[in-house]
């Protein structure tokens, strides 16, 4: 075993349908996408080590998995994402929706990275009258829009930043895993930023909701949120929304192309697959085969 690897805790999270809109199926195929994101796109880059499975019920999720839990209808937006329990362990409620895999890998990314909801890094403010203060870690929330997502296997994924988005490393470095976002803390549109300026003790957040990007303060965390994530989620932000992007959508297209184009693939690999075990079964049915089994 390599030791660097061995020495990362590895995280497991459950993906759990609770809405008879999402079968098993389909769960499956978003669930092994979403492992493909985190060991083939953000593990190199974050340093991470996971494993995401699908299970058909929340009883059946063992004791020390994460749960991504997909439901009908959150109703209220500052309940949809990521929170954390009376014993101190993350879950996430995605709303379903036609884009609800998006959804479901932003929130899914963030809680490997912070599963606390609390990580923050120290750099100068995007305000110039407040310099140093503290990020919350939140490597989705930048780039959150899915005009900005990408696809694996048809399935539609959520960018995510990169350490050197929090660290203003030198210019050409990459900052988003597609490249969308070209500097140091830029979020870019409907998207949103959170720090702490420790001499005013208060929240501030960047958003990108309109024509154009505004500071806004969040003032102070109350004890009713049990983590900062919480505490800044609620910034005028709807977390529904990523699961209700437009199926007209240039992302949502692409997705569906590459979508089709997967299952094609996957249908012809089947097949041959099916021919090779038929004729492996015909090879060893037959007498000759018998016999030679028994020989060996």
């Amino acid at each position: 075993m390599d030791c660097k690897r061995g020495a990362l805790m590895l995280r497991h999270i459950a993906l759990v349908s609770r809405t008879r809109h999402v079968a098993l199926s389909e769960a499956a195929h978003v669930a092994a996408a979403l492992q493909k994101q985190i060991v083939r796109d953000a593990a190199p880059i974050w340093g991470l080590e996971a494993s995401l499975s699908v299970f058909a019920s929340l009883r059946d999720v063992p004791i020390g998995y994460w749960p991504i839990l997909i439901v009908d209808d959150i109703h209220d937006p500052n309940a949809a994402g990521f929170h954390i329990d009376r014993q101190g362990q993350p879950f996430v409620l995605v709303e379903y929706g036609p884009s609800w895999s998006l959804t479901a890998s932003h929130e899914s990314l963030e809680m490997l990275i912070d599963p606390s909801g609390n990580r923050q890094v120290s750099g100068p403010s995007p305000s110039p009258d407040q310099g140093e203060v503290n990020f919350l870690v939140e490597i989705c929330d930048p780039s959150a829009d899915a005009q900005f997502a990408y696809s694996v296997d048809g399935v539609l994924l959520s960018d995510f930043c990169t350490p050197s988005y929090f660290a203003h490393a030198a210019a050409g470095d990459r900052y988003s895993f597609t490249g969308a976002i070209t500097q140091p803390l830029q979020v870019l549109k409907n998207g949103y930023l959170s720090w702490h300026e420790p001499r005013s003790n208060s929240w501030f957040q960047q958003q990108f909701f309109g024509s154009s990007p505004r500071l806004i303060s969040l003032g102070v965390p109350g004890a009713e949120y049990r983590c900062l994530r919480e505490f800044t989620n609620r910034g005028e932000v709807d977390h529904r929304r990523l699961s209700h992007v437009n199926a007209a959508s240039g992302s949502m297209r692409d997705a569906s192309v590459r979508l089709r184009q997967h299952g094609e693939a996957s249908r012809a690999h089947t097949e041959l697959l099916d021919q090779e075990i038929l004729s492996l079964n015909q090879r060893l049915g037959s007498p000759t085969a018998r016999r030679r089994a028994r020989r060996s």
